[in-house]
């Protein structure tokens, strides 16, 4: 049996840059950064002070009110993104709040880091600091398959359901295996990606324990390059077989081509060279394409000493000379490291990269790194005609996700 294919039909996001695709694309485009000032709702003693967060973000605005009891940030965002990729899908019409019940043809894969940050934060500290009991609705809010839960039960998705934990490549793969049960037969429709929302005070104070935060910005490649920037928000996608978007009259953005996830089985939290080069290879294999098809690469690019020479090592062993003359782009000094949602954040900016012709730059990088000999596109965003688009994700734990999109076709 030939697998079949797979069409993104819609996409909806929420980030630092903006409520919608429209805004984070064109923040990534022009290289205009969303990172800001850290805000708390309690005082912290964080020495790092940066962060690309949401701002301005009611909840109310994009989701029906009698949901919000059960939904964390993490799972609000995920709500947001949802309805606008079910608008552009089609699936909604002018002034619906939702479509007809989606049934048991239809998947729900939403990749979390850590699931609802904001209401474990806030439950520790009623119990531990004001002697509180935890309120009732903890749990549902807290429990990581909260977002795939809840867009399952609001648009009546009743197929498979399930949440990926995969730290910051858990989008990604969330992805992969949305397009994987369409290809195998198992379902007709995936709606699937990443939603994070880790940028509480105790989180955070974590992270910087790590010493892996950045207290200024994100340098990807470059050589002054101190740290990574945290940041928040949500990618959902809706993907379908080509036959069933025509028949609704439903246009494809993009289409997933390929999908390769790998484990480094080596340290859990230094990045391996070989086991990213495994799943670029491994998507490549997938798509039935070569290194030579690809046209741009949107790299994990974290701005970390170690992740930006690892991935440049790993884009070497599979691009070779070739490497320095493709366009290769981070954008998270723009949107933030946003884990667990990093992976459809990035996802979203390929595609849009794609369809337009438009490899955005990586900015904040006043030294380029020799150690890290890419084709940053540092001077601002560059035309550039794109066959194929590589996004990759690669995660503590040894957790590598790579995608390839390609443009849609109808053959």
């Amino acid at each position: 049996m030939t697998p079949r294919r797979v069409w993104i039909t819609g996409m909806g996001c929420v980030s630092a840059p903006g409520i919608g695709v429209a805004a984070l694309w064109d923040a990534a485009r022009l290289g205009r950064s969303a990172v800001g000032p850290v805000e708390f709702t309690r005082p912290s003693s964080n020495r790092v002070t940066i962060a690309a967060q949401v701002r301005d973000f009611i909840p109310a605005n994009h989701m029906d009110p009698a949901i919000l009891p059960s939904a964390d940030r993490f799972s609000q965002f995920a709500l947001a993104a949802a309805r606008e990729a079910f608008s552009q899908a089609g699936l909604l019409r002018d002034g619906e709040e939702r479509p007809e019940p989606m049934g048991p043809r239809t998947a729900v894969i939403i990749g979390t880091g850590l699931g609802g940050s904001t209401t474990l934060d806030d439950q520790h500290y009623r119990f531990y600091a004001e002697g509180k009991r935890a309120e009732p609705m903890s749990i549902p809010r807290g429990m990581s398959n909260a977002a795939a839960s809840l867009i399952s039960a609001y648009y009546g998705a009743t197929g498979p359901v399930f949440a990926v934990c995969s730290a910051c490549s858990s989008a990604s793969q969330a992805i992969g295996l949305g397009a994987m049960l369409i290809r195998a037969g198992a379902v007709d429709r995936a709606i699937v990606g990443g939603s994070e929302a880790m940028i509480t005070p105790s989180f955070f104070n974590a992270w910087e324990a790590l010493r892996v935060l950045s207290p200024d910005a994100c340098r990807p490649f470059s050589r002054r390059r101190n740290g990574m920037v945290l940041g928040e928000g949500a990618g959902i996608f809706i993907l379908e077989t080509p036959d069933q978007a025509i028949a609704r009259g439903a246009a494809g953005l993009a289409e997933i081509a390929g999908y390769g996830t790998t484990g480094d089985a080596s340290d859990i939290v230094r990045p391996n060279a070989v086991g990213a080069e495994a799943a670029m290879h491994a998507a490549l294999a997938d798509a039935g394409l070569a290194p030579e098809d690809i046209d741009y690469v949107n790299a994990h690019g974290t701005g970390t000493i170690a992740n930006d020479i690892t991935e440049v090592a790993a884009l070497t062993r599979v691009f070779g000379t070739r490497l320095t003359r493709i366009p290769v782009s981070s954008t998270k000094p723009v949107h933030g490291h946003a884990l667990g949602a990093a992976g459809a954040l990035e996802l979203v900016i390929a595609v849009m990269a794609m369809r337009e012709g438009i490899a955005p730059p990586t900015i904040n990088c006043d030294e380029p790194d020799p150690a890290c000999a890419i084709d940053m596109v540092p001077e601002g965003p560059r035309l550039v005609k794109m066959r194929a688009v590589m996004s990759n994700s690669f995660a503590f734990g040894g957790i590598n996700a790579v995608l390839i999109v390609t443009p849609v076709t109808t053959y």
